[in-house]
């Protein structure tokens, strides 16, 4: 391993799920997990696995599989896939990996996800514009996140909308995104809101927050 390589130590090194045609995938379908590391201005592909899950297995079964993918990335906490069913990121967020759920090819976000990781690290980074939720009327809110990651595909949910959730400052919240995040259930669980999703076409979902009287 080159000088420049170690440097960066263990955060250097970013896993990706990637598809048939080399774009980040999804847990529901077969691909690949390979790990990148990065070496100077670029990165190179370390290490890569073909890995699927099949539905029709049990929660056993599944810990298995798991299991041998957290072996297989090794030192590498920071996983990358377009999304991530509930049941593996928990698994991943126990195992003490950073999940961000990306769409797009691994040129086109690594850089971003592991600056992300590494200002996360380091107290004295400049903090990163993200975009927020807009009040849409008193104590109601608003965001797309489809819209916010077809101009930044490399801004996850959790960047967008955690800290927001957190605070607990708002009566209703409605968001758009082409699938349910996995966290925004558990996190507005804990702060006392009710949600409800609601289909819109194949790959739209609007996803609401609400309690109280703002509760449908």
């Amino acid at each position: 391993m080159c000088k420049r390589c170690e440097d960066h130590g263990s955060v250097g090194e970013v896993a990706v799920l990637l598809d048939a045609d080399g774009f980040s995938g999804r847990f529901s379908e077969p691909g690949k997990i390979v790990v990148y590391r990065k070496c100077g201005p670029s990165f190179t592909a370390e290490r890569e696995m073909e890995f699927a899950l099949d539905p029709d297995e049990g929660l056993a079964e599944l810990r298995s599989r798991m299991d041998e993918l957290l072996q297989f990335l090794g030192p590498c906490r920071i996983f990358v896939a377009k999304s991530a069913s509930g049941a593996v990121y928990f698994e991943l967020e126990k195992a003490g990996c950073s999940v961000w759920e990306v769409s797009g090819r691994p040129d086109e976000f690594l850089d971003s996800v592991l600056k992300g990781e590494e200002e996360a690290e380091s107290a004295a980074a400049p903090a990163v514009e993200i975009p927020v939720p807009v009040e849409v009327s008193p104590g109601n809110y608003f965001i797309s996140i489809k819209e916010v990651q077809g101009k930044a595909p490399f801004v996850s949910s959790k960047q967008v909308l955690q800290e927001f959730i957190c605070r607990a400052g708002f009566d209703a919240l409605e968001v758009v995104c082409d699938h349910v995040p996995p966290w925004i259930e558990m996190e507005a669980e804990r702060r006392g809101y009710a949600m409800e999703t609601e289909p819109h076409g194949k790959n739209e979902v609007h996803v609401r927050l609400a309690r109280g009287t703002a509760a449908r």
